[in-house]
């Protein structure tokens, strides 16, 4: 049997809770610390999970020695120093979407990683889905022709929450675009590549952070609509549609366990059910990695996080979206 990868998360929100439930289901994958700045908070995580090494400060993870690759689920605005931090102290790295508030910031933390030797990935698990690699390989197979068009949304009510909390507050870099518009964008990108021409629309709240946002992605021979908000609910459907069929996949279709696919005039379903939440994917892709030394992913990899966030960039800047921080 393969050893035993050793895992340690910091930021132990909800996101940290589902993924530390799936890590369970990893054979060779073990969840051996978890850190957060508030032991009361801590405690209350590890009631599930029954983890041995349990600390009040990151820092104090990022040193311990049982510890092989760091999970970090912070707000994004936390993202590039504990990343940055946990490198420096020779750890491996899975930092949750988007990796970097903006290019500035994964550039160095691509700059730390190399410095280091050490993996690092962006978190973006909707990659690994094996409905969404089922489709990506389909496209590049031919099996829906020459794309001609994308439409892919993600988008629900989140108006009633804490204005100071993670989606309503620019100084955590709220708003829908970086929070959930990545997964629309992710997946035009990963199917069609860095468009040609952007067009975009956003609608804002009252603390300055943008709630909606409408997108059109302009290639040579395709167009890409893309939606993310939160003012109301979604379905959160998506299609990829080609000169010889298209594909209509199953919501939520980030997190999806199926496809419709028609060509001419047969349509058929495929049921790809999932193991547990869906990062058991990402987590045995970092295995995968780690094991055979590699520093970064085939399948997600630097220049793949960096060619998104330029996308995202490009996006904010045409709609003048900046954050405090940024000044």
């Amino acid at each position: 049997m393969a050893k035993t990868i050793r895992w340690g998360i910091i930021g132990l929100g909800n996101i940290a809770q589902k993924f530390a439930q799936d890590l369970a289901l990893v054979e060779d994958g073990e969840l051996v610390a978890i850190a957060s700045r508030s032991m009361s908070k801590a405690l209350n995580f590890n009631k599930e999970f029954h983890v041995m090494n349990v600390f009040d400060s990151y820092e104090e993870l990022f040193e311990c020695a049982t510890v092989d690759v760091v999970y970090i689920a912070t707000p994004h605005t936390e993202h590039m120093n504990w990343a940055i931090l946990a490198m420096q102290n020779g750890k491996h790295v899975l930092c949750e979407k988007p990796m970097g508030v903006n290019g500035k910031q994964l550039s160095q933390m691509l700059e730390t990683a190399k410095k280091q030797k050490v993996f690092l990935m962006e978190a973006l698990w909707s990659r690994f889905n094996p409905t969404i690699r089922k489709i990506k390989e389909i496209v590049d197979e031919g099996g829906l022709g020459a794309l001609e068009y994308i439409h892919a949304d993600f988008a629900f009510y989140a108006l009633d929450r804490a204005q100071e909390g993670r989606l309503l507050n620019p100084n955590l870099a709220g708003g829908s675009l970086l929070d959930i518009g990545i997964y629309p964008v992710f997946l035009t990108y990963l199917l069609l590549g860095v468009p040609d021409k952007i067009t975009a629309r956003s609608s804002f709240h009252e603390t300055g952070a943008e709630i909606q946002t409408s997108m059109m992605f302009d290639y040579k021979n395709a167009h890409a609509v893309l939606y993310s908000g939160l003012t109301s609910n979604s379905r959160m459907q998506a299609t990829v549609s080609g000169t010889k069929g298209a594909v209509f996949i199953d919501p939520r279709w980030h997190e999806t366990e199926g496809y419709t696919i028609l060509n001419d005039t047969e349509e058929e379903h495929i049921s790809l059910p999932k193991l547990g939440k869906g990062y058991t994917y990402e987590i045995n892709e970092v295995h995968e990695c780690i094991r055979n030394n590699k520093l970064e992913s085939e399948l997600w990899s630097h220049a793949n996080s960096m060619e998104l966030i330029e996308i995202l960039d490009a996006i904010r800047k045409q709609l003048g979206i900046s954050f405090p921080f940024e000044a």
